[in-house]
């Protein structure tokens, strides 16, 4: 670990929980009718709904990246109680990009057909994974265990995922969201990983 200062983990767990927070609950601004809307039937009101779906699943899809980041995050353990200027250096770049995701889910969400909002969301991801994963190796005192792999494949599966809807948006940009649904296929890869190690 690099000397100099160093920061307390509580402290910067309270800062992480609290602008996960933030982030998670401002990914639902964008899912609303337009203020002139003015149904006169529910089946005009229904009908209003049921085209918010095309922003409904980049908002699901980054609520469930939101979490398993956070959920990987609380799940790490570590015995240091001090975390170096790197790792806090590290962080906070990694909350600014968790700060931007309510923006790049907007812009995904209102022109998933057109690549470059792919492009954008699904860079955006890519560089989120990078960091948590450099984050893992910074991590002073880690404690092994399965919590530990969990927190690695769960960002390798977000990476591989950010890559699959870039490349899948050259082809049919409006269905390279789907792509993120490898990241839900991390408690079958962690199955398949135990049972190969024989811890099953």
């Amino acid at each position: 670990m690099t000397g100099g200062a160093m920061f307390s983990k509580a402290r910067l767990d309270t800062l992480l929980d609290g602008i996960f927070a933030v982030a998670m609950t401002l990914l639902v601004l964008d899912l609303r009718l337009p203020e002139e809307f003015q149904p006169h039937t529910g089946g005009e009101l229904l009908g209003a709904i049921g085209g918010l779906w095309p922003k409904f699943l980049p908002y699901v899809v980054s609520f469930w990246v939101l979490g398993l980041r956070w959920l990987g995050i609380v799940e790490l353990r570590s015995r240091a109680e001090y975390l170096s200027r790197d790792f806090a250096n590290y962080l906070l770049v990694y909350l600014l990009l968790i700060t931007c995701v309510p923006f790049t889910t907007m812009v995904v969400g209102r022109y998933a057909y057109l690549a470059p909002a792919i492009w954008l969301y699904a860079g955006h991801t890519f560089i989120i994974a990078l960091i948590s994963l450099r984050m893992i190796a910074i991590t002073p005192h880690l404690e092994a265990g399965d919590h530990l792999h969990r927190r690695q494949l769960s960002g390798t599966l977000l990476a591989l995922s950010s890559l699959m809807a870039v490349a899948l948006s050259f082809v049919t940009p409006r269905y390279a969201m789907w792509a993120f649904i490898l990241t839900a296929t991390q408690p079958i890869v962690e199955r398949s990983r135990r049972h190969a190690a024989g811890e099953v």
